[in-house]
């Protein structure tokens, strides 16, 4: 997450410095799952071509009962608005090695391994960051700090800030295994809500899987925790010693947790550093992601001065009731996963094949959109959710995917016949901005109608995207166009302190 944060900044022009504890990337999975709004963060890091090859595309996760009925079928065959699988599952080192690889052709970024931070001196001009490296002392001056340093964040002990328990924790013991052969699962990802022993098992990138298992009450976690348990746990599913590596054994908490502060001063807080939730619903690496596209944005338009340090408190506002509803999310899937009382089980599973219609999928539930306290403008068609992204052309034989082929930042999409006023266009591209016409005639063509048909089942002439692909609002006419580039003109003059210091 630190990473992307990292990139994201250096790409528009920002120096930055990575701090890492770690002498050497963490060679073993963690992570596992990528939704597409996530992929779209990273294909803004410029990996997204490499980023299709390490991944797998999950379409379909199934809830089965320990007898093999189908409970629950979640998915959506092909590419979601964001111009990418819904889910998608991929080995954690192998995407660390993009971003590695991405992070050295950038020469405003910096990182810095085996530097592990001691103390944090913050004054009216800047952060003094105290730290060890090679065993010496070494300082680094800087404008701003992000704790991104994971859920034993040092950051967020050295600025005083306390995480509060959301909810009941799970203890669960994850196998990771190399395929030693080609196979497939249908499902790619599964659930067996069998309450003798709630279990997982999904991918985790080409010719890879995962298994999690619930420790039972009562249970010894020294027993389970060894090999040999594991691969009796993996035996019914036929994976062996003689089919299967195993990567990677580890008795692991969910937790719900979430940081009480966001920030404080010139310190803030990102990724696990400030939330951790449980896996059930895919979007712990995910929401530090959105942290990221987030924040780096709004970083770079106040280190700018270009927008007041008061837009870095719509980091927290935004980002955090976002969390929050995600983690309450993940633990109502959880509530229903983990049940090991046999009877309510039996309840849960009849209400649930009740209710299912066969041969359909059920959507994948929209995660929270932007709150309404942000910079989101209430009532406006679209405000709040993400904006498509599908193939565009260029009219100079260019065509692709709309972030490759235009780059992220703010983008106001019109129709053809739609003009912007010459002062405000200016205004905006001192933000980053571009007026876009869409359409036949304008300046990009739209080959499989992907804007045209948004515009028009939303009956609007104009949306404005941000940079972290949320829509501002939208407009039903020209005026309308113009009056959403104030809005945002407004949002950023707000009045506030110009020097980021003050929360």
């Amino acid at each position: 997450m630190g990473a992307t944060l990292g990139i994201l900044l250096a790409q528009r022009g920002r120096r930055v410095i990575v701090l890492e504890r770690q002498a050497q990337p963490y060679p073993l999975p963690r992570a596992v799952h990528l939704d597409g709004e996530a992929a779209r963060i990273l294909q803004g890091c410029g990996i997204g071509p490499d980023l299709g090859v390490i991944t797998e595309p999950a379409e379909v996760y199934e809830w089965r009962t320990a007898d093999g009925r189908v409970l629950l079928r979640f998915g959506r065959i092909g590419r979601d608005e964001s111009g990418w699988p819904q889910s998608l599952m991929f080995h954690q080192p192998d995407l660390e090695g993009l971003l590695g690889q991405r992070s050295r052709s950038l020469p405003a970024l910096q990182v810095r391994r085996g530097a592990e931070v001691t103390a944090l001196q913050p004054d009216d001009e800047g952060v003094t960051i105290i730290a060890t490296a090679d065993d010496r002392p070494m300082a680094v001056r800087a404008d701003l700090v992000v704790g991104c340093d994971g859920a034993d964040s040092v950051v967020r002990r050295l600025i005083d800030v306390p995480m509060s328990d959301l909810g009941a924790s799970h203890e669960w013991l994850i196998a990771d295994c190399r395929l030693r052969e080609p196979r497939t699962f249908d499902p790619v990802n599964v659930q067996v809500c069998d309450p003798a022993r709630p279990t997982t098992a999904v991918s985790a990138g080409p010719g890879r899987r995962r298994w999690e298992f619930m420790r039972l009450p009562g249970e010894s976690a020294e027993d389970l925790a060894t090999d040999a348990a594991v691969w009796r746990l993996l035996a019914p599913w036929d994976v062996t010693p003689t089919n299967a590596h195993l990567e990677r054994r580890t008795l692991y908490t969910f937790r719900a947790r979430l940081a009480d502060r966001w920030r404080s001063g010139r310190v803030l807080l990102a990724g696990d550093a400030a939330h951790q939730m449980p896996p059930f619903a895919g979007q712990g690496l995910c929401s530090g992601l959105r942290d990221a596209a987030n924040l780096a944005w709004k970083l770079d338009l106040v280190l700018g001065d270009r927008a007041s340090a008061s837009l870095l408190d719509s980091y927290v506002e935004e980002r955090r009731d976002n969390v929050r509803d995600v983690i309450d999310f993940s633990e109502q899937l959880g509530n229903v996963i983990c049940m090991t009382d046999p009877d309510a089980a039996e309840a849960r599973d009849r209400a649930m094949i009740d209710a299912r219609v066969p041969g359909e999928l059920t959507p994948v539930p929209a995660l929270p959109r932007l709150p309404d306290t942000g910079l989101c403008l209430t009532g406006s068609e679209g405000a709040g959710e993400l904006l498509v992204q599908g193939r565009v052309t260029d009219g100079v034989g260019g065509v692709g995917r709309f972030d490759d082929l235009i780059g992220v930042g703010w983008r106001l999409l019109v129709v053809p016949e739609v003009f912007v006023d010459p002062s405000l266009a200016t205004w905006f591209a001192s933000i980053g901005g571009r007026v876009l016409r869409i359409g036949r005639g304008g300046d990009l063509g739209d080959p499989d109608g992907t804007y045209s048909t948004w515009l028009a089942e939303h009956g609007v002439v104009g949306v404005l995207q941000r940079p972290d692909f949320h829509i501002v609002g939208s407009a039903v006419d020209a005026v309308g166009v113009e009056e959403l580039l104030r809005y945002v003109r407004s949002y950023l003059d707000a009045p506030g302190p110009k020097a980021p210091g003050t929360a």
